[in-house]
């Protein structure tokens, strides 16, 4: 598994590296950084009489403040979270537009750079690699994914080969290709976002007659399942979805001292979306979890034990 503990993760995961504070300090970090290198690369072949093109700092700034940007957007529209003003608010946000993975966002992106790339073996096999991995794990997970998922990517790879093959775009075309791309990609997150926004409102609605005005309430997006979302509702004292339904137990003694007294006990409460908590029958350990992710089990990634002196 990964270093540190699971508290280690909860707090550090999508943590100041992805706030805004941290995203100005990786723009310019990592445009001095590439920068001076292509310039350090560029003096070292020019002694060898060999020329490089390097671009202005301009655009390189501008190149690499798009991507870190695109990054954090793209966390913001999933129902995991950011957390943008880091160091000073923990605040988590959430749109609950697309899953935190979708296979168009890989295979969109990957056909522009195959029409866009020379027709040579070197970039067709980097392209086979990566798209033949993508697929992989699709057809993996294929009892998970929405039929109509997979029946749209395996057109999109038969379009994707017949555009290569009859150079719909090429090396001139790059910049149109990537355009393309990144129209497909907006439409699409556009349309979840369309469609999330009254599935919202019936949510809302259904979790304001079951707990009342002050209702709690999600409509978390589907991994494989695109333009679904699951309905997840919750008061002071009960976390439900359609067809389930937990005690969440936050204000027992024992609870709310892992909570506010330990560090473990912080770690969940600062990232749970809808925390919720068992006593086991000594007192000794408290259980929590993200409704999320974990209902009622004492295992998983988004669950802690916290065992209590």
């Amino acid at each position: 598994g990964l270093p540190g503990t699971r508290a280690d993760f909860l707090v550090l995961h999508r943590g100041i590296t992805h706030s805004l504070v941290g995203a100005v300090v990786e723009i310019i970090g990592l445009t001095l950084l590439i920068g001076l290198g292509w310039r350090g690369a560029r003096w070292i072949l020019s002694r060898h009489a060999r020329t490089v093109a390097v671009p202005a700092w301009n655009w390189l700034a501008l190149g690499i403040a798009a991507a870190v940007l695109s990054h954090l957007y793209m966390d913001w529209q999933g129902s995991y979270g950011w957390r943008p003003f880091l160091p000073w608010n923990g605040t988590w946000y959430y749109l609950d537009w697309v899953a935190i993975v979708d296979p168009f966002f890989w295979l969109v992106p990957l056909v522009a750079l195959a029409w866009g790339a020379e027709r040579h073996w070197t970039p067709l096999a980097a392209v086979l690699a990566v798209g033949g991995t993508i697929t992989f794990f699709v057809a993996r997970a294929h009892d998970v994914v929405a039929t109509w998922l997979l029946v749209v990517y395996a057109i999109a790879c038969v379009v994707a080969a017949i555009g290569w093959t009859r150079y719909w775009f090429g090396p001139v075309g790059r910049q149109r290709a990537a355009a393309f791309a990144l129209l497909v990609l907006v439409l699409y997150t556009g349309a979840q976002a369309v469609v999330a926004d009254t599935r919202k409102r019936t949510i809302q609605q259904a979790a304001e007659r079951r707990f009342g005005a002050g209702a709690s309430w999600a409509a978390l997006t589907n991994v494989g399942r695109p333009f679904t979302w699951e309905s997840i509702y919750a008061s002071t004292d009960t976390v439900a979805g359609d067809d389930w339904r937990l005690a969440r137990h936050l204000r027992a003694r024992q609870v709310q001292r892992a909570i506010t007294q330990t560090r473990d006990g912080q770690a969940m409460a600062q990232f749970a979306r809808f925390l919720a908590a068992e006593v086991d029958t000594s007192g000794a350990t408290v259980y929590l979890w993200d409704a999320r992710y974990a209902r009622g089990s004492r295992d998983g990634w988004a669950v802690v034990k916290v065992r209590l002196e």
